[in-house]
């Protein structure tokens, strides 16, 4: 597969979903995607720009954020791994879709058993 943006040739574990795009590392922080899931300036943009636009719950996701913030609002919690296997993602697809979910405040992660588990805030 190539990046969307720069045509770079990519494996599955060097691209990146985002919009529907695949992007290499480095296009994809061009075009604003902090790839860091704790960064604390860019969940007080993205939660200000929500409260802003009267965002709440999926509204303003894409599609795929949206499906994964679905999936882990219905269950309560699920680990990366039940994402993966219900949602048919990649890793990498997985994670560009929680950055900004995690950025907007609409999901954490926990641990719980010696497990790590992605839950709904709020």
């Amino acid at each position: 597969m190539n990046c969307s943006r720069c045509n770079r040739e990519l494996t599955e574990d060097q691209s990146y979903v985002y919009q529907g795009k695949v992007f290499c590392e480095n296009c994809l922080m061009d075009v604003g995607l902090s790839l860091k899931e704790c960064d604390p300036w860019s969940t007080y943009t993205d939660t200000s720009d929500r409260k802003r636009h009267g965002q709440t719950g999926s509204a303003g996701l894409n599609e795929m954020e949206a499906r994964v913030y679905e999936f882990v609002k219905s269950k309560g919690e699920a680990t990366r791994e039940e994402i993966m296997e219900q949602l048919g993602m990649s890793r990498p697809d997985l994670e560009a879709q929680l950055i900004p979910l995690m950025h907007s405040e609409l999901l954490k992660e926990r641990s719980k058993n010696n497990m790590m588990y992605l839950v709904p805030i709020g």
